[in-house]
């Protein structure tokens, strides 16, 4: 009897550690905010505090470790948490060596030359939830963003609306300005808006441009993603160049929250519906 009550402990315990969820260091922010899109919260993500500035959702908990730099995290502290795996992207491969003396790592990429964005942000969503064992979470979570994209579309399709320059300040002077290849286009494509910007692009689906190329479609709206550098505003304020563009002489500015925008599946949902509580007629009360 006694062996049989062993033998039932021994069994309990394999299959409360066959369900324990792993404890998870993240480099990347992108693979973070999917992480948290499947439910798993990290034990550590590299700078939190960027994190909450330029992503913001999904909302990081506050238990989450920092782990300093993203190109340089602090792997005593990395050691000392003993994840069971850490995931980064390609960009951060310089790292890996020294991050596998501390756990097995996996690098999942987002951004790939051969495929656009929205794309590779569903395969790697898809990757990582079979690594987790979370698949069925991992498709509800497609299916649900690719709903939203539809219903963003189905809002916006009565308007006759413009094209937009979708875009970041660098300064008063220059701008990423995103067109293909960015998470942005994959969203601008799924809710019928035209891209301004059709020139070329790169890796990570922007070009750096000074403001003066925002006069290039004079019928375009500017997009662009918060928080401005310091200074910015105030210098676009007293710019002749600036104040002198189609776009801001006509009004058509939309100024949004901010997106990360280097970032997976769940960025182009907080994209979509920020478009839609900018650009869709009020909703019928």
């Amino acid at each position: 009897m006694r062996w049989l009550l062993c033998m039932l402990a021994l069994l309990a315990a394999i299959a409360q550690a066959d369900t324990r969820q792993p404890r998870i260091a993240v480099i990347d922010w992108g693979l973070t905010e999917t992480l948290l899109g499947l439910g798993v919260t990290p034990i550590a993500v590299a700078q939190t505090e960027g994190y909450r500035r330029w992503v913001q959702a999904p909302e990081l908990p506050a238990q989450v470790v920092d782990l300093g730099l993203r190109i340089e995290p602090n792997l005593e502290l990395l050691s000392q948490l003993k994840p069971d795996m850490i995931l980064i992207t390609p960009q951060f491969a310089a790292s890996r060596a020294q991050l596998e003396r501390v756990a097995p790592v996996h690098t999942l990429a987002i951004y790939t030359p051969e495929t656009e964005a929205y794309i590779g942000a569903q395969r790697v969503t898809r990757e990582l939830a079979e690594l987790l064992g979370r698949q069925a979470e991992g498709e509800a979570m497609i299916a649900r963003i690719d709903a939203t994209m539809a219903r963003v579309r189905q809002r916006l399709e009565p308007q006759v609306l413009p094209p937009f320059y979708v875009l970041t300040f660098l300064d008063q002077r220059h701008v990423r300005l995103f067109g293909k290849q960015s998470i942005y286009q994959g969203v601008l494509d799924r809710v019928g808006l035209h891209n301004a910007w059709q020139g070329p692009t790169n890796y990570w689906g922007f070009s750096q441009q000074g403001i003066d190329r925002l006069a290039e479609t004079p019928e375009a709206a500017l997009l662009y993603l918060k928080p401005m550098p310091p200074g910015t505003q105030d210098g676009l304020a007293s710019s002749a160049l600036w104040n002198q563009l189609p776009a801001v002489r006509a009004g058509r500015l939309y100024d949004l929250p901010p997106v990360w925008s280097f970032n997976g599946l769940m960025a182009a949902e907080r994209f979509a519906n920020l478009l839609e509580a900018r650009l869709a007629p009020e909703s019928v009360q």
